[in-house]
């Protein structure tokens, strides 16, 4: 990606469990090649104390600081926000916003949607 910081926000229309939510996370930033065991291991448990549950109307930002990591914050429904944590890894932080920006994603049209035209994003 670039090296300016990016944020990313999901509002969410139905309610989710955090593990599912850290879970499904780990295996879309697997699309983009193989992690370690120790990496693996590592970033799940990091999704897994980071994410809550999530209720329709609730919103996670993430924040992706480059050659820092990630942070993430919650605004629930209610518009009440909160630090939900940071993942102070690098590698954490491009496969995780590679999970909608880099080309492997599973999604390749709301990646074009994300990134317009006439951007060029370049990730590992």
């Amino acid at each position: 990606m670039g090296r300016a910081p990016l944020v990313l926000e999901l509002t969410y229309r139905r309610a989710f469990r955090g593990a599912d939510i850290a879970r499904r996370s780990l295996e879309e930033m697997r699309r983009a090649g193989p992690i370690s065991a120790s990496d693996e291991a590592a970033w799940l448990a990091a999704m897994q104390r980071i994410f809550p549950d999530v209720g329709p109307g609730d919103r996670i930002a993430g924040l992706w600081q480059p050659a820092v990591g990630a942070r993430f914050v919650l605004t629930d429904a209610n518009g009440r926000r909160r630090l939900l944590g940071e993942v102070a890894d690098v590698r954490f932080a491009e496969r995780f916003f590679g999970i909608w920006l880099a080309a492997s994603t599973s999604e390749p049209e709301l990646r074009r949607a994300l990134l317009g035209p006439e951007v060029a994003v370049t990730m590992p």
